[in-house]
């Protein structure tokens, strides 16, 4: 086992003045639904992360995102604390058909620290980026955050990421500063 460093950057965005955007009729006629927080949807919430960032760096940086057990207990501790703002936890369901099943494809968590609205694991499936769905739901976390009167809000990107932190600069995000986090590596 040795120890490796990943080098990270936490990227944050002022909320005063910001305006979400969204589109639900084109989201809907694309197959696409957008669920706000409720209990029941931990697992879909679960399902999605682990889809997201199962064959991705992030797996690496945080092993808990490789496995679907430790995706499933990473949202139960993030939608137990005091600090969880439901109001910035999206799901996104897609059905390939009309009255089809919805699958969980993208999620996103949000929580206050220190008066800031701080993203957890912003993730959609691999088959579904590149469709403005990432900025969706950073978009409907801002409002929520918002809503819950946070005027600024924080997230960080490991800097290998580099779709990732395009998609955030072009939102307004700004990279606040250079942070490591440390990882055992099996080899």
């Amino acid at each position: 086992m040795g120890m490796t460093y990943f080098r990270r950057y936490r990227m944050e965005l002022n909320l005063r003045g910001f305006r979400a955007q969204w589109d639900h009729e084109s989201l809907a006629s694309a197959g696409y639904e957008l669920v706000g927080y409720d209990e029941g949807l931990v697992r879909e919430h679960a399902q999605a992360k682990y889809h997201s960032f199962c064959r991705e760096i992030d797996a690496d940086v945080f092993p808990c995102l490789g496995r679907r057990d430790g995706c499933l207990r990473l949202m139960r501790e993030i939608t137990s604390r005091g600090s969880f703002v439901p109001g910035s936890t999206w799901l996104l369901r897609y059905r390939d058909r009309p009255g089809g099943r919805g699958m969980p494809v993208g999620t996103v968590q949000g929580l206050e620290q220190d008066d800031w609205g701080a993203i957890q694991n912003l993730g959609v499936t691999p088959e579904h980026r590149g469709r403005g769905l990432g900025r969706l739901l950073l978009n409907r976390a801002a409002a929520g955050f918002q809503a819950a009167g946070l005027d600024k809000m924080h997230l960080e990107v490991t800097t290998a990421n580099t779709g990732a932190i395009r998609l955030y600069e072009q939102i307004g995000f700004r990279r606040a500063k250079v942070v490591y986090k440390a990882c055992e590596i099996v080899g």
